[in-house]
């Protein structure tokens, strides 16, 4: 049994070492920073959004992955179909037994300009440092197999030249956002989407625990998420979907959530908040299916998935994937300022 979990490790493991895997999440339209840096500002004037997720606890030790990002509009007064945004992100990632870790604090800004009363086009740039480590004397090798079992107490032989380097990473992309007659977080009388593309470790950084030279290929990603509201029916359909290729590795993402108008805010006296909650599920091609489930309240929402793992891993992980969950907070372009604080409404003159 030792034996399987020591070939279960390796085989976790050298997909992350040789490819140099990006801190991962499957909600990926709750990480829009994390994503694409023009993401940014385009629908709310503050934005705070906090992630976590367990993975491959049936496995090997959990990859866990947690973080936050926070957004915040600057205004330009001067100009008035234009203004900038600011993004902080920070995540944190431990994965498997040789506790492979990432600290990833990053930086963005973004310019946002109005190109029609419904439509904004955003370009943005992001920067920042990615901290690597591992715990090498977590490592098992095949030199400590005493021919029935694993023997921590014989040596390995093998040296690890460093067990923590420091990137320098970049990160740029350009987005289209539309909304149309939406009113507050759970609106369902309008249509809103984001279509967008990015392209991540530009700078082709440096890459290796044996100071080997080798370098992160550069990651190209291509998104678009749909939220069409059926009028006078109380329901919105939700599509959305996400390609990724970095080096000889890609990744396809496609799903809907069917979300139901629960409550419908009061536009005067705000005593009513919009609230709502969908259901439905992604599918990570040749991966994993991941049923989501969410909920909207007024200016907060909380989503949690599950993935369904579908791989070639299905052997060892009995389909268990990873749990994960997302807690969202924005207020809205406007917010306050038309009918005395009572109605979250985008402007957009």
């Amino acid at each position: 049994m030792k034996m399987k979990k020591i070939i279960l490790t390796s085989i976790i493991l050298l997909p992350l070492l040789t490819k140099a895997q990006d801190i991962h999440f499957s909600q990926f339209n709750e990480t829009p920073v994390l994503l694409n840096p023009a993401m940014s500002c385009t629908a709310f004037d503050t934005r705070i959004i906090a992630n976590y997720r367990n993975q491959w606890a049936s496995v090997t030790s959990p990859f866990q992955t947690y973080g936050i990002s926070i957004e915040k509009t600057i205004k330009h007064l001067k100009l008035k179909k234009a203004y900038t945004g600011l993004a902080l992100s920070i995540y944190k990632d431990k994965a498997g037994d040789a506790g492979l870790g990432a600290i990833l604090v990053n930086l963005g800004f973004n310019a946002v300009v109005k190109t029609s009363a419904h439509g904004k086009f955003s370009a943005g740039i992001g920067g920042g440092i990615n901290y690597r480590t591992i715990d090498p004397s977590k490592l098992q090798w095949e030199s400590q197999y005493n021919g029935s079992t694993y023997d921590a107490a014989i040596a390995s032989g093998e040296k690890t030249p460093t067990n923590s380097f420091i990137q320098g990473d970049l990160v740029a992309g350009i987005v289209y956002h539309y909304a149309k007659s939406e009113r507050y977080i759970s609106a369902n009388d309008g249509t809103k989407f984001d279509i967008g593309a990015s392209v991540f470790h530009y700078n082709m950084p440096k890459y290796s625990y044996a100071l080997s030279g080798d370098k992160q290929f550069v990651k190209y990603a291509v998104h678009g998420n749909f939220d069409i509201g059926i009028q006078n029916a109380g329901i919105a359909i939700v599509p959305s979907a996400l390609y990724m290729r970095q080096g000889p590795s890609q990744e396809i993402n496609v799903g809907c959530l069917f979300k139901y108008i629960i409550q419908d805010q009061s536009v005067y006296t705000g005593i009513k908040k919009a609230s709502s909650i969908a259901l439905g599920a992604y599918y990570r091609v040749g991966d994993a299916i991941i049923p989501a489930l969410q909920f909207q309240y007024d200016k907060y929402a909380f989503c949690v998935s599950y993935d369904l793992n579908t791989s070639q891993l299905t052997g060892a992980s009995k389909a268990k994937g990873g749990l994960e969950f997302s807690l969202k907070f924005n207020t809205s372009p406007g917010y306050g300022k038309a009918l005395g604080a009572s109605i979250n409404r985008p402007t957009y003159k």
